[in-house]
């Protein structure tokens, strides 16, 4: 597991100097598209060629948000030699999980389908999520809907197992609104999905949110049993949004913690 304290030096020191605010050029500004359900933006370089891409789904507990929240993630990740795809989906109520779900993999195959097109490399694709779009990656992810996808970056949900969860007594409002049919818990649960075989190399993070630790651990442990390659970050100093907002920061530990295994995970 790595935890903040451990990664604060390695993270000054594999992050380049644009990263830095003063330093960083502006993005382009993304093409729009329609993949069909929802549209999706497309930020890259002019003149890139064979670039490894990470596709981000935003949170918003399955009802808010939109593909527009990725605060300095398209500055930074470009400056770091990425493409970056930010997608919307349909929300709660107009379309449940399962949907949004769907809504998922059709974005991640017309991403990999057209993303050689904008400079990138539709073999090292990696899918990033924050709160329900953590789950929303892990659940298309490890039910095979992402067919070739390099990598995970998991960030801060409780959402791995719905069964467990509502045994602990977290089925909170949000999750409560989300999923309300309990019939329907066991396939929407990543950790249904985990099975014997290996899955793609795996980056699980968590704030200090609560039963954000204690769900992260268990789950990492269901996919490291699998011979999984998982990645464990211990983000106890951030909160649930801070551990998504600060992605790009100058020092960030978890930022550092990323790329280090993208690095490993991409090439």
């Amino acid at each position: 597991m790595i935890d903040r304290r451990t990664l604060l030096l390695m993270s000054m020191a594999l992050l380049t100097a644009s990263a830095s605010a003063a330093s960083r050029r502006l993005s382009p500004s993304p093409e729009t598209v329609d993949y069909g359900p929802a549209r999706l933006d497309i930020y890259a370089r002019a003149g890139a060629s064979s670039l490894p891409v990470i596709l981000f789904i935003h949170g918003g507990a399955w009802r808010a948000g939109n593909r527009t929240n990725v605060d300095v993630k398209p500055d930074f990740l470009l400056d770091n030699g990425f493409c970056f795809v930010s997608i919307d989906y349909r929300m709660l109520p107009e379309a449940d999980v399962a949907t949004q779900a769907s809504d998922v993999e059709q974005a991640y195959r017309y991403v990999r389908a057209n993303i050689a097109g904008y400079g990138g490399d539709p073999n090292r694709i990696a899918v990033m999520g924050h709160s329900a779009g953590s789950h929303l990656a892990a659940l298309t992810g490890l039910r095979g809907g992402l067919p070739g996808v390099a990598a995970l970056v998991l960030n801060d949900t409780r959402a791995y197992d719905l069964e467990a969860l509502a045994r602990s007594g977290g089925m909170t409002r949000a999750y409560a609104r989300a999923f309300p049919d309990p019939a329907q818990w066991r396939a929407l649960s990543p950790a249904t999905h985990v099975g014997s075989r290996k899955h793609p190399p795996t980056f699980i993070a968590y704030s200090r949110a609560t039963g954000r630790a204690a769900a992260s651990r268990a789950f990492a442990g269901r996919l490291q049993a699998t011979g999984t390659e998982v990645t464990l970050f211990d983000g106890s100093a951030y909160s649930h949004m801070s551990i998504n907002r600060n992605f790009g920061d100058a020092g960030d530990a978890l930022t550092g913690a990323v790329m280090i295994f993208l690095k490993a995970a991409l090439g």
